[in-house]
Order: C-alpha cells, then structure tokens, then sequence
C-alpha cells in the first residue's frame, strides 16, 4: 500500500504537537498492517467529507483518508471539533 501526505495533513502534522506525532506514527503502522483494526475505528465519512474515511489517533485526534486505485492520501489531522464543523 502507498501512503501519500496531502501538504495540507503535512501543515496540520507539523502544527501538532510531539505527543500527536508519535500518536499518529503509531497509528499509521498499525494502518499499514490493518486498515480495519478496531483500534483505529476506521469508517467512512459523510457530507461534506463524503468519499473519504477516518481513523482515530486519539480520543479525539482524527485522521482523514482518501484512498484512490493506486494509493491512500491522508488529507486532513486534527481534532473531532475542528474537522467536522
């Protein structure tokens, strides 16, 4: 599987704190191993997001996906409030 970073989930990754970082690297290792582990609560996404998916890095960290034939492109890190408002 190709992982690619959108440059905006690049600016918010960087914004975030060191805490989150590793949170996030964690995470994508285990979504590298298992996209649907219930750790990571993977499940798509509607409304606006309609056609991408998101998965948990914390309580109340978000990552946001799109997968495409030939990669998965994470979009969008940030917490549960601001992304879906």
């Amino acid at each position: 599987m190709i992982i690619r970073f959108h440059r905006n989930f690049e600016k918010d990754y960087w914004r975030a704190s060191a805490k989150i970082k590793l949170k996030f690297k964690e995470r994508l290792e285990l979504f590298s191993e298992d996209e649907f582990s219930s750790v990571l609560n993977n499940h798509p996404l509607k409304g606006g997001f309609a056609g991408y998916r998101s998965i948990n890095i914390t309580g109340d960290i978000r990552a946001i996906y799109k997968k495409t034939d030939t990669a998965v492109i994470f979009v969008a890190l940030d917490s549960h409030g601001k992304l879906y408002r």
